[in-house]
C-alpha cells in the first residue's frame, strides 16, 4: 500500500480493479448474456432473460403508475385524513425515487434489450396512469347534425 491508502502500481487489488474495469461495458450492445441488477442474474439463459425483461419492464410501469396516484375522495377535511393524505403521497414518492434508481441501474447495464423495455414500460405505464378514471362517453353525430350521448 502506498501513503492514502492506495494500492501499490503492481499489488492484487490495483490488477483485480483493472480486470473488473475491462469487463464493464461502456456502449450498448445487443445480446442475452447481460448482467442486470444483481451479479449472476439473469445469467446466460436466454429464458432468465426473458424474465429480466419483464421485470424490468414492470418496475418501469409501476414507477409511472406511482406518479400519479388516483385523488383520494376525503369527506370532511380533518386534520388526520390531510395528514393521512400527505403520508401517503410521501410514502409513494419515496417507493417512486427507488424503483427509479432500480431502473437507472438495469440501463447501466448498457444492454439494448434492457433500455427498450424501460423506456416501452414507461410509455405504457404513462398511458395507463393517465386514462385511469377517464370517461369515455360515445359522441355520435345523428343524421340532423345533433350529438346523442349513448351510454349503453
Amino acid at each position: 500500500m502506498q501513503e492514502g491508502g492506495e494500492p501499490a502500481a503492481g499489488s492484487d487489488d490495483n490488477m483485480e480493479t483493472t480486470m473488473v474495469m475491462a469487463k464493464m461495458r461502456m456502449n450498448f450492445y445487443w445480446g442475452h448474456e447481460a448482467v442486470v441488477l444483481f451479479s449472476g442474474w439473469p445469467g446466460g439463459s436466454l429464458g432468465w432473460y426473458f424474465v429480466a425483461l419483464l421485470f424490468v419492464f414492470l418496475l418501469a410501469v409501476v414507477t409511472e403508475l406511482l406518479s400519479s396516484p388516483p385523488p383520494l375522495k376525503l369527506s370532511g377535511q380533518g386534520q388526520g385524513r390531510v395528514a393521512a393524505s400527505r403520508l401517503r403521497d410521501t410514502a409513494a414518492h419515496t417507493l417512486r425515487t427507488g424503483l427509479n434508481y432500480l431502473l437507472m441501474l438495469s440501463v447501466m447495464s448498457f444492454n439494448l434489450g434492457v433500455f427498450i423495455v424501460v423506456v416501452t414500460g414507461h410509455g405504457v405505464g404513462f398511458f395507463i396512469a393517465r386514462n385511469r378514471g377517464v370517461d369515455v362517453t360515445d359522441h355520435r353525430t345523428t343524421s340532423t347534425g345533433l350529438t346523442n350521448n349513448a351510454s349503453a
